[in-house]
C-alpha cells in the first residue's frame, strides 16, 4: 500500500477591495518539489510533480481573515477553492502597501492524514492603496525570457522544464523598470502591479519564486487552470489574459493602467480592443521587441494605427524609463 503524502494548501496571491473579497487557491497533496535543486533528472522529476498533482476534491475548508471573520467553503473538483463574495464592513488589517493576510485550513480531513504547517496556511489579497495608477504585465518573454516566439516552442520547453526558477534571468532591465512603475513619479506610491500570464496554476509556485528572487515588486499572479482533453469544466466566454484584464478594470473603475507585454504573441491586439472596450483607462502600452523579424514588422505596423495613447516598442532599458519619465510614470 502507497503511503499518502501530506497534505498542503497553495493560496494564490489575489486582489479586492475592502467590500469584495475575492481569495483563491488550491488543495493539494505535497509532492515536495524544491525548486532550487538543479540536475537533469531532478528538473525532470519536478515538472512532472507540478503537473500531476493530486488534487483534494470537494473537502471542507475554512477560511478566516485578520478579525476572525470566517467563511466556510469547499474545493471543488480539480482541488480549487475560490471566495468571490461581498461583504457588509469594510476589511482592516491591511499594510502600508494594502495586502490582506488570511488563513485558510481543512475542517473536513480525519486525524489520520497529515496536514504541512499545522493546517494553517496564508494567503494574501491586494487591497490598492497609495496609487496613481495600476500596471497589468504579461510574464512570458516579457520580464521573463521564455521563447514563445521560437520555432515549434521548444525553447519554452527548454526554459520551463529543465532550469531551475532561481537560474532563470530576467529581461534586461525589467525589474528595475517595474519598481520605477510601483513607486510612481513622487517615489513614494504603491501602484499595485498585476501579472497575468497564460501559464497554467501549475507553475504559480515557480513564478512567485522566479519573481522574487529577481526583485520584481509585489503583486497578484493570475494563471489560467490547465485544461486536458477530458475537462468538462466551463470555458470562460474571453480568453484567459483578457477575461483577466477585464475583471481588474472593472474592479477598479476609477484606476487608470498601463498594460505591459511583448511583441511575440497577441498582447498588442488584445491590447488595442481593451483601449476600445474601456475608453480613458489606459494611460500607455509598452511591448518589448522579440527575436522574430515578421512577427515584429507585423506588430510595428499594427502600433502605427493606434492613435489614442502612447505606445512604445522597447528595443533597449534605456527607451523605456526615457519614455515613461517623458509622460510622468515615474521619477
Amino acid at each position: 500500500m502507497f503511503k499518502k503524502e501530506p497534505l498542503q494548501i497553495i493560496p494564490f496571491s489575489s486582489y479586492g477591495t475592502k467590500s469584495h473579497l475575492y481569495l483563491k487557491g488550491r488543495a493539494l497533496e505535497d509532492e515536495n518539489i524544491n525548486l532550487e535543486k538543479a540536475g537533469g533528472f531532478n528538473l525532470l522529476i519536478n515538472s512532472w510533480n507540478r503537473f500531476e498533482t493530486d488534487e483534494i476534491r470537494n473537502t471542507p475548508l475554512k477560511i478566516t481573515l485578520s478579525n476572525n471573520v470566517s467563511f466556510d467553503l469547499s474545493s471543488d473538483a480539480e482541488g480549487y477553492y475560490l471566495l468571490d463574495e461581498s461583504i457588509a464592513e469594510e476589511l482592516s488589517g491591511l499594510n502600508s502597501e494594502g495586502w490582506l493576510e488570511y488563513e485558510v485550513t481543512y475542517t473536513g480531513i480525519t486525524s489520520s492524514r497529515k496536514i504541512q504547517l499545522n493546517n494553517r496556511f496564508r494567503g494574501e489579497m491586494l487591497i490598492p492603496r497609495n496609487a496613481e495608477f495600476g500596471v497589468i504585465s504579461d510574464i512570458d518573454d516579457t520580464i521573463l525570457h521564455t521563447g514563445v516566439a521560437s520555432p515549434l516552442k521548444w525553447r519554452v520547453i527548454v526554459n520551463t522544464f529543465f532550469k531551475t526558477p532561481h537560474k532563470r534571468k530576467a529581461l534586461e532591465g525589467s525589474a528595475e523598470f517595474y519598481n520605477l512603475l510601483h513607486e510612481g513619479k513622487s517615489g513614494q506610491l504603491s501602484n499595485p502591479i498585476f501579472y497575468v500570464s497564460n501559464s497554467p496554476w501549475n507553475l504559480y509556485r515557480y513564478l512567485d519564486y522566479f519573481l522574487k528572487v529577481n526583485d520584481f515588486p509585489k503583486g497578484p499572479i493570475l494563471l489560467r487552470d490547465f485544461r486536458t482533453p477530458f475537462d468538462r469544466t466551463p470555458k470562460t466566454e474571453l480568453a484567459h489574459k483578457y477575461h483577466e484584464i477585464h475583471n481588474i478594470l472593472n474592479t477598479y473603475p476609477e484606476m487608470k493602467f498601463i498594460l505591459i507585454g511583448d511583441c511575440g504573441e497577441k498582447d498588442a491586439y488584445i491590447y488595442l480592443d481593451v483601449v476600445k472596450q474601456f475608453p480613458n483607462r489606459v494611460a500607455a502600452i509598452y511591448l518589448r521587441a522579440v527575436e522574430h523579424k515578421r512577427r515584429m514588422k507585423r506588430i510595428s505596423n499594427f502600433v502605427d494605427q493606434i492613435k489614442e495613447i502612447p505606445v512604445l516598442i522597447i528595443e533597449k532599458r534605456e527607451d523605456a524609463l526615457e519614455h515613461a519619465r517623458r509622460f510622468g510614470f515615474i521619477a
